[in-house]
């Protein structure tokens, strides 16, 4: 059983996720709307992974005995000046997700919750390789410059990205 503070906290959480995911659908479409299907296909990948740690989240929350609730997700930004900039806004995205991590392990220590801060260790491992692939991806492209040949070569090497469910995780276990 969570206590109503961690129940809060990780609601909470898993609207930030959600929201990251709609971040990152919205990025994807202004990818197409520039011609960079594939930066587009490797932002919806990330939307899909966003997804999954909100349905993640939400899932241990239910699976608790408690109330998982959609919260309302408000509207992202849609439109940057560069693909440089696009890629700037997930790792200082990410960055901040990784703060907001940190903070609900500390609500799972405060509350004494062993269960729940072991099950949050994966989204602090998860946190690592967000930081780490966004911060690969914006360095790629801030090489590229403002390089067409460069960019596209970026572009195409992005695109290869796949999506691939957590071991274990089902999409639809019900």
């Amino acid at each position: 059983m969570l206590s109503e503070r961690m129940n809060e906290a990780l609601n909470y959480q898993a609207n930030r996720e959600l929201y990251s995911s709609y971040l990152y659908l919205s990025m994807s479409y202004y990818f197409e709307s520039i011609g960079f299907r594939g930066f587009a296909s490797w932002m919806r990948v990330q939307a899909g992974e966003e997804l999954v740690h909100t349905m993640k989240l939400l899932d241990y929350v239910a699976a608790s005995g408690e109330k998982a609730k959609m919260l309302a997700v408000e509207a992202p930004q849609h439109s940057w000046e560069s693909p440089q900039q696009a890629f700037a806004h997930v790792w200082e995205h990410e960055r901040a997700v990784t703060r907001m991590i940190h903070d609900l392990v500390a609500v799972a220590e405060s509350e004494s919750d062993a269960m729940t801060r072991k099950f949050l260790q994966w989204y602090v491992d998860e946190q690592v390789e967000e930081e780490e692939s966004s911060d690969g991806v914006l360095k790629r492209v801030q090489a590229a410059g403002s390089d067409p040949k460069a960019l596209r070569a970026a572009d195409e090497e992005l695109g290869k990205r796949g999506f691939k469910f957590p071991r274990g995780f089902q999409m639809f276990p019900l």
